[in-house]
């Protein structure tokens, strides 16, 4: 009976050490919450026509790459549907300085800056002060990253 056991234990740790290894699913190409919303529900237009975070309405909103947007008025979302690229923020939303440093972490709606006619969200403000220090060199390292930093084991 022992020796019976002790085969059986040896045939499934061999078939499980034979098991090829499954990769994490990447993340998603917008940070998102649970519910799916971006940017915590704020309407990524009004970073660019009223130069502030606007927080949008669920009555305004459409599914964009893989997420919900909201908008604060029907000609913002229109605006945003007709080229979602210019007002959608660079690294879909996650932090550019983690995406600088090779990893994700979701971006704050408070912690923005639009350079070069793109908009960039931080986590917080330390973030934001590291990101600021080499913007250039931030930005060019994000933007080598991006989008292999989504499947990287570093974001797990």
């Amino acid at each position: 009976m022992r020796r019976l056991i002790a085969f059986l234990l040896l045939v499934l740790g061999l078939a499980f050490a034979a098991a090829p290894v499954m990769a994490a699913d990447p993340a998603p190409p917008v940070s998102a919450d649970a519910e799916g919303l971006a940017i915590r529900g704020y309407d990524p237009t009004g970073y660019f026509t009223a130069g502030r975070p606007v927080l949008g309405v669920p009555e305004h909103n459409v599914r964009w790459n893989g997420a919900i947007w909201h908008f604060a008025s029907a000609e913002t979302r229109a605006r945003f549907v007709a080229d979602p690229e210019a007002y959608a923020p660079a690294f879909g939303g996650y932090c550019a300085w983690a995406v600088s440093q090779n990893y994700i972490a979701h971006g704050d709606p408070n912690y923005w800056r639009i350079v070069g006619g793109r908009l960039y969200l931080n986590a917080n403000a330390r973030a934001k002060e590291l990101w600021e220090a080499d913007l250039d060199g931030a930005i060019r390292s994000g933007h080598a990253n991006w989008p292999t930093v989504l499947s990287t084991a570093e974001n797990r």
